[in-house]
């Protein structure tokens, strides 16, 4: 077909009337979901001045980038994810139940809860981080390099920017990943509690290693994960896709073979190859592409236990490779 100049660029082929209309019309729909959230609960707008109160003082004293302003582009994007994160989160807490209970997660964890019933109170906390690390490095290199889950992920690594509020993009369900590493430990033996802490403080840092700060840290790059660690986990450079799967404890990426923390070079470029629309309706709506009518297995339930058996064995396909690919073997994105 003949484009015209009435028509879109190479990403659409709707009129450009219709897609400025659309995106307007998604624009005021956020505008007012927003609103809305802070009608009920304002600590979403709090948290984001103290952040940013917090951080950008030390973006512009030490910049990682200086070139990078405060106001970057897609900035109104990361800013609706941070003051939307109440109403995602309600989406996000129902999938994550289904997820960690369908993972499996907790059959690991009760074959080792006697093992934990042995281990003295003063040394258990630590035990318990160590496996809660372990468990959330795969689910999170799964979520890379399973397809299926990095239709999700790659919202979180779609942004070209990395600041203080850049780690607030994520799709609700993509948080979900948390879930089997919180089931496993519960059915490990740790209290709820204790499992619930190390969840929001896994969130809280990942937010903080996403600042524009050029501190390098290096005596700290083997021991804990560092603002450079995590810069290169998003960098969109061949030798760094799909490494710096951990979120605590560097020790899972050098026992796996995913570490990469070149001493001659810092990261430059971030953000993915694959097309991801604009704005946090059009990201939010992406992933779920193709899915079709959830409610069609009331209809059609043969059809859909046949589909639903196709897709588990692929996703436990995908997952033993990425679980036991040589160390050597290099993972590219779909």
């Amino acid at each position: 077909m003949t484009t015209t100049p009435a028509m879109t660029d190479k990403r659409s082929t709707e009129p450009r009337a219709t897609r400025r209309w659309r995106r307007r019309l998604g624009r005021l729909l956020v505008a007012a979901a927003l609103i809305g959230v802070l009608v009920f609960d304002r600590s979403p707008l709090a948290i984001v001045a103290v952040l940013f109160v917090l951080v950008v003082p030390f973006e512009k004293l030490f910049p990682r980038h200086p070139g990078q302003r405060v106001r970057r582009p897609d900035v109104g994007t990361d800013m609706a994810y941070a003051i939307g994160q109440p109403a995602l989160a309600v989406a996000g807490i129902a999938v994550a139940v289904m997820v960690g209970i369908a993972s499996l997660a907790w059959v690991p964890g009760l074959a080792i809860r006697p093992l934990v019933a042995m281990i003295p109170g003063g040394i258990k906390p630590f035990v318990g981080i160590a496996l809660f690390d372990l468990a959330i490095y795969w689910v999170h290199r799964w979520s890379h390099e399973v397809p299926v889950l990095w239709r999700f992920h790659s919202i979180h690594h779609s942004t070209e920017h990395l600041d203080w509020v850049s780690g607030f993009r994520s799709h609700p369900f993509d948080g979900a990943i948390v879930a089997p590493p919180f089931v496993f430990l519960l059915a490990a033996g740790f209290t709820a509690e204790f499992s619930g802490l190390l969840a929001v403080i896994q969130i809280v840092t990942g937010i903080f290693l996403h600042a524009n700060v050029r501190w390098r840290l290096r005596p700290l790059h083997r021991v804990v994960i560092t603002p450079e660690f995590h810069h290169w986990h998003h960098a969109n450079e061949t030798s760094a896709i799909n490494t710096n799967y951990s979120v605590f404890l560097p020790l899972w990426d050098l026992l796996f073979g995913s570490y990469h923390m070149p001493s001659d070079r810092r990261p430059q470029r971030y953000g993915v190859d694959e097309p991801i629309p604009d704005g946090i309706v059009a990201q939010l709506a992406h992933p779920l592409r193709g899915i079709g009518n959830p409610f069609r297995v009331v209809r059609h339930p043969v059809r859909s236990a046949r589909g639903g058996w196709r897709f588990t064995r692929r996703l436990v396909r995908d997952i033993g490779r990425s679980t036991f690919r040589s160390r050597q073997a290099v993972v590219t994105r779909f």
